[in-house]
Parts: C-alpha cells; sequence; structure tokens
C-alpha cells in the first residue's frame, strides 16, 4: 500500500532501489544507513502526525533465528522483485471444523474500503450473544493458516467463542501486512482501522456477538495493528493481545519502521486504558523485545495495581521453553495487563501448531491464555 514519505526520503529510496538493481550493495547499504540515521523515532507523540503528500512502497521482511539478516541480504531481495518473509515449511493440515459449527468466507464493504474475513461460530451457539475475538494475522499468512497455526477454532468451540479473521490482500500490501506503520492507517475513522471496525460491528449485528465482550488480537504486523484499533476504538474493543508486535504510534514511515523494528521504541503516549496482554520471544529477530517491553510498559501505564512476576517452564521431555510472567493486578483480582517474555522464542506465536505458519511449539500456548486474559474484561 501507499506509504507517505517527504521528498528527500522518496528520492533516498529511489537511489537505494536504483543501486540495489545495478549489483552496488555496498552503496546501497550505505545510502540506507545514513537514511535511518536521519530519521528519529517519535516518541511520547499523538497517534495521527501529518502525512506528506508524496507514496511509495514499503514491505518488510521475515528473519528466521538464530542469525538476524543484514542489509545486504535485504537488498538483494529487493533486487531479487520485493522482501519476501522466509515462511517456514508448513504441512498443509486445516483444523476439521466440528460438527454442527460454521467457519466461512464473507466480506465486508464500507465508506473506507472492502476486506473479505473467515469467520467461525461455534456448534454451541444460541440466542445468548457469544464474545468475539479479531484474529489479525501476520505478513504472508491467511485467515485459514492463521486458524491453523492458533488453534483459535478449536478452543473457541469448546468455549463458546466467535472468531473473526479479516484478509490483507497482495492489493493493500505486497506481503499481506497490515499498515500500522502508515499514518493514514494509525487512527480512527480512517484506512484499515476503519474497515477492521466495520467488520467488527457487521459480525455484532448480523451473529449474535456481545458488544460489550469483543476482543482483538494479533502477531507481529497483526499484533502492532490491534494496538492502534484498541486507542482507535476502545468503545468496541474491551481487551487486546498482541504477540511479537509494536507499539502504537512507533513509526510513521518506512524508514522509522526498519529502524524501529530492529531496535524499538517507546511509542506515543496511549490515550485510553485498555486492557492488554503481551507474548513477547527473547530470541525473535524481526521484532526487537524492547518493543513489546514498551507495549507493556504503555498499558500498565493506564491502570493502577500491584506487579508480579513469575517464573515457569514448559514440559522438559517436550523441550518446553523458559518464560517470565509479569501481570498487573486490580483490587477487584482481574488483571489489567499481562507479559509474557518466552526464553529463546523466535518470531512465532507461542505454543501454535507446527502445520501453520510462524508457530513455535515449545512455548506456553498464547490462544489459550488470551482468551482467559479477555475472559476477565468487558465493557462497562
Amino acid at each position: 500500500m501507499p506509504l507517505r514519505l517527504n521528498p528527500s526520503k522518496s528520492d533516498a529510496m529511489a537511489e537505494i532501489t536504483r543501486l540495489t538493481r545495478a549489483g552496488d550493495l555496498t552503496g546501497a547499504t550505505a545510502r540506507i544507513q545514513q537514511m535511518l540515521g536521519g530519521s528519529p523515532a517519535p516518541s511520547d507523540t499523538q497517534i495521527n502526525p501529518p502525512i506528506d503528500p508524496d507514496v511509495i512502497e514499503g514491505e518488510f521482511t521475515h528473519v528466521d533465528p538464530p542469525a538476524r539478516s543484514g542489509l545486504g541480504e535485504t537488498l538483494t531481495r529487493i533486487a531479487a522483485g520485493g522482501m519476501r518473509p522466509d515462511a517456514k515449511p508448513r504441512t498443509g493440515r486445516t483444523d476439521p471444523v466440528p460438527k454442527g459449527a460454521q467457519f466461512s468466507q464473507h466480506s465486508h464493504t464500507g465508506p473506507h474500503g472492502s476486506r473479505d474475513y473467515w469467520l467461525f461460530i461455534p456448534s454451541n451457539a444460541s440466542a445468548t450473544p457469544l464474545p468475539l475475538v479479531i484474529m489479525l494475522h501476520g505478513c504472508t499468512q491467511s485467515p485459514q493458516d492463521f486458524a491453523t497455526g492458533t488453534g483459535m477454532n478449536t478452543l473457541a468451540q469448546a468455549q463458546g467463542v466467535i472468531i473473526a479473521y479479516p484478509a490483507q490482500p497482495v492489493g493493500a500490501n505486497m506481503n499481506k501486512c497490515w499498515n500500522w506503520f502508515r499514518p493514514a492507517d494509525q487512527g480512527r475513522d480512517g484506512g484499515e482501522p476503519a474497515i477492521l471496525a466495520g467488520i467488527t460491528r457487521d459480525v455484532q449485528r448480523l451473529h449474535n456477538a456481545d458488544p460489550a465482550r469483543t476482543y482483538m488480537a494479533g502477531l507481529s504486523a497483526g499484533g502492532a495493528a490491534a494496538v492502534v484499533m484498541g486507542q482507535a476504538y476502545p468503545d468496541l474493543f474491551a481487551a487486546i493481545g498482541v504477540h511479537s508486535g509494536l507499539p502504537a504510534g512507533a513509526a510513521r514511515d518506512v524508514p522509522q519502521a526498519l529502524q524501529i523494528m530492529r531496535t524499538g521504541a517507546a511509542g506515543a503516549r496511549l490515550v485510553h486504558a485498555v486492557p492488554t496482554i503481551v507474548f513477547h520471544g527473547t530470541g525473535d529477530q524481526t521484532v526487537a523485545l524492547k518493543n513489546g517491553q514498551a507495549i507493556m510498559a504503555r498499558a500498565q501505564a493506564g491502570f493502577g495495581g500491584t506487579l508480579q512476576v513469575e517464573q515457569g517452564q514448559m514440559k522438559l521431555d517436550k523441550g518446553g521453553r523458559r518464560y517470565s510472567r509479569t501481570t498487573q493486578t486490580l483490587p477487584d483480582g482481574r488483571t489489567s495487563a499481562e507479559f509474557w517474555q518466552i526464553d529463546g522464542a523466535p518470531h512465532a506465536w507461542s505454543g501454535g501448531h507446527p502445520a501453520g505458519s510462524y508457530t513455535d511449539p515449545a512455548g506456553p500456548d498464547a490462544s489459550t491464555q488470551m482468551l482467559r486474559f479477555f475472559a476477565q474484561h468487558q465493557r462497562a
């Protein structure tokens, strides 16, 4: 999707592309480093900064551990035709739909655009409104792939939850990333946030989903978009879940986004206090751990309460990972913010099924923990 840059950055990106395609990776690398050095990350800013008129394309790359991809490798991918994530091999398995349940494709069209989405409705749906979770996939993923990797439909069937999976098309972003880094997609009543809010309202209205128990979660770019949605639409979402994501307002253009993914950023001051659960691996070579820590810091600042840290480990005989869980507990016993820091985990959904892309079966089950966290919260 178009991304706004000022004229000097637009010229720089054109020069970088020219040098790369000419095979001068050293020159292109030096030009990127020069450009990144001149583009400081925003901090303590408002969510909706001004938009520059010029437009270029921006996509991002997934880097698998243990080695971080350098700028030279990234530039090689540009020369080959685009930055494409290195998706892990998958078995092609999809979760069977339980008898009586539904998993079907739908479409939303509104003033700000259209998106398809897949919708899971459990077989035990009744006249009583059910909780709703909107799940935002990561780059290169599809709703079906994301449903398989997270195992969320299986949990939703057992617990009586409706799940919606919006689909980001390649026409909106070459790698199917949610455009969390664009100013036009960082606020209310415009861009992708307005489209996602429209999908949410459609499901609430048409499928008997409970407006008081509606939540959003996402992975990577989807996690960053979920943070944006929590601030743009606190009247829609009672809580959010963020896996390997970035704080709201952390970037306003491509160079800042690339820099912040590597180094981390505090992000913007949050206007609304929204209960938030965060998962992030210490071995994440795509989105720096500092981003997850910043999301937690911003979230807990919106609530009073007691902080507590506990240590744990998954089953040793299955190669389970160690983790620390930091919780902020309200006087009534609910947790308003949680941060799961997972030892050595890569850029992948913790506890996910290996049949889905970007999953880490050795970690704690992020899907189960997010549903538990969400169940504590509902809008008044």
